[in-house]
């Protein structure tokens, strides 16, 4: 089988958890954890916003435009750091992308 081709991730991308990947809250360490089949990957604060931005429904720079207003910042550096999660999560295969 062939890796399936490269998207490009830009601000018109569409993205959301990919299957069987699933947000969670772990008790014991007391942190939220992205759960994927066989392997857990831990969340600081800014990271579970994101995820949990990522409905598959609006795109990059629809939430980037979000934070900035929430966060009052500058929304082209946010987009470019949620830009930079979705590119990386979805090269781990945690996040399925609309381009």
């Amino acid at each position: 089988m062939s890796e399936p081709a490269a998207v490009t991730v830009t601000a018109q991308t569409v993205a959301k958890l990919a299957r069987g990947v699933r947000l969670r809250e772990d008790p014991v360490r007391g942190q939220t954890v992205l759960l994927a089949p066989e392997r857990a990957l831990a969340l600081d604060e800014i990271a579970v916003m994101i995820v949990n931005a990522l409905d598959g429904v609006r795109d990059l720079d629809a939430i980037a435009e979000e934070f900035s207003v929430k966060f009052e910042a500058p929304k082209e550096q946010i987009l470019v750091d949620v830009i930079a999660f979705v590119d990386e999560f979805s090269k781990r295969r945690m996040l399925e992308l609309k381009p």
